[in-house]
């Protein structure tokens, strides 16, 4: 199967990007191409869920491709997707931000040849988050580009906020679409063999988020803990209920954090440890066991960041269903026949369209969006969130 299968429901990035592919099998081989058909740098943007790093890994993927045809199972398609290829360098952010230090490491990096494959490929996710001197030390790069490298950056969009104007300017931008809930069903199906219904449900409830939709269908902790965000908007009657939700959102959002971050971050320290010597016994391992506990610390405060990060994306994701209950109501209250964002609680919906003002909603949905703008610039979660609920409770 085609590593383009992996996109879904984005047929026009696709075949940009495919076209791209075969450009650079030619120019692999030496032939000319048309100037424009295969570029350095590529911008790929579009809302969360829609598949920004699933389209530069399988762009990546055929690149490198024995076969050139993007054909999915030859060795340079299987480990470029699964993100172990010699040339293709994945950064995917653990903390808040990408540091200039990693972004020149990374630069580097970049400038050397391919060793294995065709081309030397480098995938920024959350492209977004650099720093102002990363996105200086990338810009450099992506001005005077090595040859044969390849730069594809992920953003939820090209605005200035997201991505520097000297960085957008000097990429081909590659727009990636809200999917459609039958295609998400249709992959749920037939690629995680998830019930038909099931799969139809959580598609219908994503928002357009891919792997929310899968989260949903094989998670049943991931169900019951939108239910609960969902139960918020109807359930603050009494003041304390302002407290108790705020103490729901953020629990919910630690205990994933903790849940996701815990095997995996002991593990690491075990892996670290034993790498460096620090379980060792015997004479002369004293500075071993020194240096281990030194580097472990460093891991620990990375890790520390990397739990801080997962827990506002947690949280971020119910403030997003939060979001979309509001517009819900607004919906129902214009009488617009536009599909709702959670039509399994439709009921709920047209009761708050009933009992609220218009303006009473605009004002609950404008403190959802608010309380997710002060998470972004580092306001403590307990404080944002306590703020917008009680708005919510007061429209």
């Amino acid at each position: 199967m085609s590593v383009w299968a992996e996109l879904v429901g984005q047929e026009p990035a696709v075949e940009v990007l495919s076209a791209a592919s075969a450009a650079a099998v030619k120019i692999v081989a030496g032939e000319r191409v048309p100037a424009g058909a295969m570029t350095h740098a590529w911008l790929i943007t579009g809302p969360p869920g829609s598949g920004r790093s699933v389209a530069a890994r399988t762009f990546a993927a055929a690149l490198q491709c024995a076969a050139g045809t993007a054909c999915g199972e030859c060795t340079g398609c299987r480990t470029a997707m699964h993100g172990t290829h010699a040339d293709v360098k994945l950064v995917v952010p653990e903390g808040l931000s990408i540091s200039v230090a990693e972004m020149r490491a990374l630069v580097q990096a970049a400038a050397r040849r391919p060793t294995t494959g065709h081309w030397r490929v480098v995938i920024i996710e959350d492209a977004d988050r650099l720093t102002e001197g990363a996105s200086n030390a990338l810009l450099k790069a992506v001005e005077e580009p090595p040859d044969r490298t390849v730069f594809l950056l992920c953003a939820p969009s090209d605005h200035p906020e997201d991505v520097s104007v000297t960085i957008r300017s000097r990429c081909r931008l590659v727009n990636l679409r809200t999917p459609p809930p039958e295609a998400i069903a249709r992959v749920l199906v037939e690629r995680d063999g998830v019930d038909p219904e099931l799969a139809q449900w959580s598609a219908s409830v994503c928002g357009g988020h891919v792997g929310r939709a899968r989260r949903l269908a094989t998670d049943e902790h991931s169900r019951k803990r939108r239910e609960t965000v969902l139960r918020i908007p109807l359930g603050l009657r009494r003041p304390a209920d302002v407290f108790a939700c705020a103490d729901e959102l953020i629990a919910a959002a630690e205990g994933d954090a903790g849940e996701e971050s815990k095997a995996r971050d002991e593990s690491e320290k075990a892996e670290l440890r034993n790498a460096m010597g620090g379980d060792a016994t015997g004479k002369g391992v004293a500075g071993a066991k020194r240096a281990a506990e030194a580097a472990v610390k460093a891991l620990e405060k990375k890790q520390k960041s990397r739990a801080t990060r997962t827990q506002r994306d947690t949280l971020d994701l119910a403030l997003v269903d939060l979001a979309a209950f509001y517009r819900d109501v607004l919906v129902v209250g214009s009488g617009a026949k536009t599909m709702l964002n959670h039509p399994d609680h439709a009921s709920d919906v047209r009761e708050a369209a009933r009992h609220w003002t218009a303006e009473s909603t605009l004002r609950r949905l404008e403190a959802v969006l608010a309380c997710r703008e002060a998470i972004q610039w580092n306001v403590k979660p307990r404080i944002a969130v306590e703020a917008m609920v009680t708005v919510l409770r007061h429209g």
